[in-house]
């Protein structure tokens, strides 16, 4: 009785963790040998691409629009940390209104740029090849296709973004307010700095929330890929989790 018992607990333990697996986890098993349902390394890799289409597009498409760096707190461009005592001290004396202008500013000028990655991100996922994928199926981190995008899509990034960034910060007022604020007293070591650079400042920020979000879409691809909603997903994932 006590052996029948223990071997009954056995079962269920083994059953909770196969349950507990993701289905990107059983993509990863699957990798480098095909699956005895049809379930092809090619048909595996094309199914991360595609979930990486998605992935990229939502990120983009959430950074990409009125207010989606301004009202994300996660991703907000803040003044630089050279002009936060400025700003600071511009408030205690009621000049608040051009600290926010340059904040609001900056942040239109990342959400202008944002939609420029879609395509280069989608180039990103043509060229990934069958060991990228591996690595980012089994690298063994949340953010492995993050980090991906990160390594071969920032130089192309930063060169669209760039003159997206400026002529946006003069449109909207950003250039005239950041010089406004230079010309005040207490801005003097700040002006007299020629090293730093306001739309590399932005450019950079733009990028840090662009790929927080994508990030954020990959955690959730791992947790709950199946939810992916194209048909190629559907089949992949699907064969991956049964």
């Amino acid at each position: 009785m006590k052996k029948s018992l223990a071997t009954l607990l056995i079962a269920c333990l083994f059953l909770s963790i196969a349950l507990a697996q993701s289905p990107l986890d059983k993509l990863k098993e699957k990798i480098g040998m095909t699956s005895s349902k049809g379930l092809t390394n090619d048909k595996i890799v094309a199914g991360l691409k595609d979930a990486l289409k998605v992935s990229t597009g939502k990120a983009v498409a959430a950074t990409g629009k009125p207010d989606g760096f301004l009202k994300n707190e996660a991703i907000k461009i803040l003044l630089p940390p050279k002009l936060q005592s400025l700003g600071k001290g511009l408030r205690m004396v009621g000049m608040g209104g051009q600290v926010d202008a340059l904040e609001v500013g900056m942040n239109r000028a990342a959400e202008q740029a944002a939609p420029e990655a879609k395509a280069i991100f989608v180039r990103g996922v043509t060229k990934m090849t069958f060991d990228d994928a591996r690595k980012i199926l089994s690298g063994g981190s949340d953010t492995a296709a993050t980090e991906y995008f990160k390594r071969t899509s920032s130089e192309e990034l930063t060169a669209a973004f760039a003159p997206i960034v400026h002529k946006s910060m003069e449109n909207v007022g950003v250039v005239k307010q950041y010089n406004q604020l230079l010309q005040n007293p207490m801005a003097a070591p700040l002006a007299k700095d020629k090293s730093f650079n306001l739309d590399n400042y932005v450019v950079g920020k733009a990028m840090d929330g662009l790929f927080y979000m994508l990030g954020e879409e990959e955690k959730k691809i791992r947790k709950d890929p199946a939810a992916r909603t194209t048909a190629l997903l559907k089949e992949v994932f699907g064969k991956a989790g049964k």
